[in-house]
């Protein structure tokens, strides 16, 4: 090709030669081998059981290494497949530890000489059609409804219960805090319903385990189902998604839309196999509960402070706390109910109401009028109620930081990852991708975890876009030589994949 403005030239090769540019990608694949994560995908995943073309594993395994390498929808496994030297890796990563029959057994999967490492984008998108769900037609806009799970679907909620199990075996928890929240997901497709902010879209509900940082359990749904639509139920399945071992204790954080009745008597009574589960829930301002607040004192309002981390010190918010005498009446027609906390939260509005404008004031919040030192004013108001004991504005402050790292971690699965983007107008479909966006970010959070953090604390905050500038986008060459791949790259990314070569080793040693 002739020379362009700058002194340098492009020319094409024809020749296969190993480079890579994501020399780091290999690390990911030797975790998840080392969590079993391929282990679990033969054992539960059986779409493709003692058929021909690419297996459950090999399917899977595409697609999250193709979403860790920054692919965001099903034709970037093109692009994975341009990348000679990883594909050269994964191709003989498959056949690690399997006997000669297994091997050849593997072979005969494809009628013609397979020529691909990961599958074309086709048949990945036939794959994923496989996981259609039944009763899909029965799904309309206003009137709430989740399609039962195929079972396909299930099996990848086993595959992520397990990779989550695999995390806690070598890095244990006794707590398990459990962070409900959903998120919106808005799309442009025909066949995705109205949510309650006027667009289209789906709506996954979510549980969040605080302490890993991992996704456990999640819940594909249409636009127009509301977060606390049974919630109950998946509260329950999220606790059955808890490993058997090492959790002593379970503790949940949701904001309004776990206010139910139902929800908060299965925790505060202890029906679940871990017993009472201490919990702090948004609770909803009502003309009764307001009643209540106005007769406490303005003395009982003390100062809402918070942490500064990066200071070390405590600063002033603006806001004031107080608890709150309250019964409803659900807890009050029950002799024996578990004692409830009410602790509310109330904060001046910037900008008050012109005299006589109160009663037209409209906002998205809750609001009450306060009289201080003869002058009244407009406050927001938020509430929770809580089984918890202790310190009010403690328990305050833990409650808030569910809004941190559970928010964060959505918009890791839809902009780091590819869970905006949903490939199909079907639902199963959809709730597949969204499987693989919670099974990738879980790898990437136990790498962080068990991996990079304990060489360097700052890994454990970086988010992907860091990763893969850092680590996954490593330029490299992949070269076979004396029967031995070997993966060529400069001084200093030697040096650090070898370390977390060293490291994902000695996890082989930890229980599993």
């Amino acid at each position: 090709m002739a020379q362009g403005l700058l002194p340098f030239k492009i020319e094409r090769t024809e020749e296969s030669n190993g480079l890579t540019s994501l020399a780091g990608l290999p690390g990911y694949l030797e975790l998840g081998h080392v969590l079993g994560l391929a282990n679990s995908v033969a054992r539960h995943l059986k779409l493709r059981a003692g058929g021909q073309g690419y297996s459950d594993v090999q399917m899977v395994t595409a697609f999250v290494m193709m979403l860790l390498a920054g692919g965001e929808c099903v034709d970037d496994l093109r692009r994975l497949e341009g990348d000679d030297g990883f594909c050269r890796i994964l191709r003989r990563a498959e056949f690690a530890g399997l006997p000669r029959e297994e091997r050849r057994a593997r072979e005969r999967r494809f009628r013609k000489e397979r020529r691909r490492a990961v599958p074309s984008a086709s048949a990945a998108r036939a794959y994923l059609q496989e996981f259609c769900v039944p009763e899909e037609d029965q799904r309309a806009q206003g009137s709430a409804f989740i399609p039962p799970r195929s079972e396909g679907l299930k099996a990848l909620a086993k595959v992520n219960q397990d990779l989550v199990a695999s995390v806690q075996a070598r890095s244990p928890q006794a707590t398990a805090t459990l962070d409900f929240d959903a998120t919106l997901v808005e799309v442009t497709k025909e066949s995705a319903l109205y949510c309650y902010k006027g667009f289209r879209g789906f709506q996954p509900l979510n549980a969040w385990w605080a302490e890993h940082e991992l996704m456990l359990h999640t819940e594909f749904r249409d636009g127009n189902v509301p977060a606390g639509f049974d919630l109950l139920r998946f509260l329950q399945e999220s606790l059955e998604m808890l490993p058997a071992e090492g959790v002593e204790r379970v503790m949940v954080r949701s904001d309004t839309a776990g206010y139910q009745v139902d929800f908060l008597r299965y925790m505060a009574e202890g029906q679940s196999r871990f017993g009472r589960i201490e919990f702090a829930v948004g609770a909803d301002v009502t003309p009764a509960l307001k009643e209540e607040v106005a007769r406490v004192p303005e003395s009982a309002w003390k100062p809402f402070r918070r942490w500064n981390e990066r200071k070390k010190e405590w600063e002033e918010t603006g806001r004031e706390w107080a608890e709150v005498v309250y019964v409803p009446d659900w807890v009050a027609r029950k002799k024996d109910s578990p004692d409830y906390r009410f602790l509310l939260i109330r904060e001046r509005l910037s900008e008050q109401p012109l005299p006589g404008m109160e009663s037209q004031l409209k906002l998205p919040f809750p609001t009450m009028e306060f009289e201080q030192q003869g002058q009244k004013a407009m406050y927001k108001l938020h509430c929770l109620i809580t089984n918890r004991d202790g310190a009010g504005d403690e328990i305050l402050r833990w409650y808030h930081e569910r809004c941190g790292k559970s928010e964060e971690a959505h918009a890791i699965l839809k902009h780091d990852l590819a869970g905006s983007n949903l490939p199909s107008k079907y639902f199963g479909v959809n709730a597949a991708w969204w499987y693989l966006q919670i099974m990738t970010m879980n790898l990437s959070a136990a790498m962080k975890r068990l991996v990079l953090a304990p060489m360097d604390e700052s890994w454990k905050t970086r988010r992907f876009k860091a990763l893969r500038f850092l680590l996954i986008g490593l330029p490299g060459r992949v070269v076979d030589h004396a029967r031995n791949l070997i993966l060529r790259v400069g001084a200093e990314a030697s040096a650090l994949l070898e370390e977390i070569r060293v490291r994902v080793k000695g996890l082989v040693r930890a229980p599993a």
